[in-house]
């Protein structure tokens, strides 16, 4: 299986591994983000021994079982017996006294759930072992909350560990190197899906078309990611009160706090600032501010961030009722194909131009480099109007604006004189206008202007 991707955490990680001593180091993220493979496909390229261990929801001893069997068959040593999970590590920290060793313990929460203080057992062998253990210890989870926990100043593994990966979805570039044979279009249509989970990618069947890919793994009864979403928030939120009902205001393209407030019939404001908070943290959802009014809370919006989230909300949970009576294909062309093309992939493909000039400019092709990239709310006092843009960057020398179209006709010298007006006659400072644009453009472009093609997205 090939991997893709994640070119910096494997550097990060390699390079730990080759630092003399003892290293510890947390790596986390949400479920299906590719975690365990990142690690694996690390370990595939290291010289050092090396110890996969994945936690499981069992007892302590069933795991000391489990882990003692890998160490036997590492060292070619008989059964081991250990009294407990303490011993254990205590014999792997002396292993690696006479010669490194990598420990990854995948799943940390489960054994820390199982074994009681299991952080500060771990505190302690470190520091017994500082000074004369060449273990390069990884702790790996998807209970993203519990993982952050570990590095707090109240917990006993703080100022302990040497390096912390955050792993999130990878962006529009790399998850279309899972289904490389489709058009640049399409791949912006399976992005605006599937996002960028290397586990929901890798379910993309390139013998199919889109829209068949789509029926098969979420929106036909029984398809493959039929209950992923749900399975993925009752993990983690079961216990919050109105997340569905927040979800599905969000999918619908509410985005301000008061929006969501009277969409969602949350009780109260407290009460909905409470579930947001929490999926913020689970970061399946984003605030964002204005670039141009970064500190007004007013002005700032919440956005779902995992693509299958989205989609999911606002075409299935919110008709499933539909969705059981009715025929898959009549019920995809009733309530999925003129939205989800005309609403909803425009609306993604704005994401994806972001992504694309983060990494222009991250590569050091966008010159000046910008220092802030984002939407741009403006008021219009003569004309009582207010709104925003959606891809606005800022650098030295002043804003650009620029305007994504996912239409099938290219973009016509008329169609963007019109965008440039818009933008002027709300009196905003910007020195260069950009467009991208799935079809092309029937005109070249001025001194002043940037034309994107969507070919370009994906070289």
């Amino acid at each position: 299986m090939e991997f893709f991707g994640r070119e910096l955490q494997l550097q990060q990680l390699h390079k730990l591994f080759d630092k003399n001593g003892l290293q510890v180091a947390l790596v986390y993220g949400r479920r299906r983000v590719g975690k365990s493979e990142l690690i694996k496909q690390c370990l595939r390229n290291e010289k050092l021994k090396s110890i996969y261990y994945e936690c499981k929801q069992t007892t302590e001893p069933n795991n000391v079982e489990s882990l003692s069997a890998l160490i036997s068959e590492l060292f070619f040593l008989p059964p081991l017996g250990f009294s407990g999970i303490e011993a254990l590590l205590d014999h792997l920290f002396q292993l690696a006294v006479k010669e490194p060793l990598i420990l990854v313990l995948d799943e940390y929460p489960y054994l820390r759930e199982t074994v009681h203080g299991l952080d500060s057992i771990i505190q302690a062998m470190i520091d017994k072992y500082h000074e004369r253990c060449s273990l390069k210890l990884v702790l790996c989870g998807s209970y993203v909350d519990i993982m952050k926990s570990l590095v707090m100043k109240e917990n006993p593994l703080y100022g302990r560990v040497d390096l912390t990966i955050d792993l999130k979805p990878m962006d529009y570039y790399d998850s279309a190197r899972f289904y490389p044979g489709f058009s640049a279009e399409d791949k912006v249509r399976l992005y605006s899906v599937f996002g960028g989970i290397p586990y929901y990618n890798r379910q993309i069947d390139p013998s199919l078309t889109v829209r068949d890919n789509i029926q098969a793994l979420i929106s036909a009864p029984g398809a493959r990611l039929e209950n992923e979403v749900s399975m993925y928030l009752k993990s983690e939120i079961s216990k919050i009160v109105n997340a569905n009902e927040v979800f599905e205001a969000l999918a619908k393209g509410f985005s301000r706090f008061s929006d969501l407030l009277s969409q969602s019939h949350v009780s109260s404001s407290p009460t909905l600032a409470d579930v947001l908070e929490k999926l913020i943290h689970m970061e399946v959802v984003e605030k964002r501010s204005p670039i141009n009014d970064l500190d007004n809370r007013r002005r700032s919006g919440y956005y779902i961030t995992d693509n299958l989230s989205l989609f999911y909300y606002r075409y299935i949970f919110r008709y499933l009722s539909q969705r059981t009576v009715m025929d898959e294909n009549v019920f995809y062309d009733r309530y999925i194909t003129e939205d989800f093309e005309m609403r909803h992939v425009p609306r993604v493909f704005e994401s994806v131009c972001r992504q694309y000039l983060i990494r222009e400019n991250r590569a050091g092709h966008i010159e000046p480099p910008f220092d802030l990239i984002g939407r741009y709310y403006y008021d219009d006092p003569a004309n009582k109007t207010n709104g925003e843009f959606d891809v606005v960057t800022k650098d030295p020398h002043g804003y650009i604006f620029y305007e994504s179209k996912f239409r099938k006709a290219p973009l016509s010298s008329s169609m963007i004189l019109e965008e440039i007006h818009q933008v002027q006659r709300t009196g905003l400072d910007c020195y260069k206008f950009g467009f991208f644009a799935r079809s092309g453009f029937q005109c070249e472009p001025e001194e002043n202007m940037i034309f994107i093609d969507i070919s370009e997205l994906y070289w």
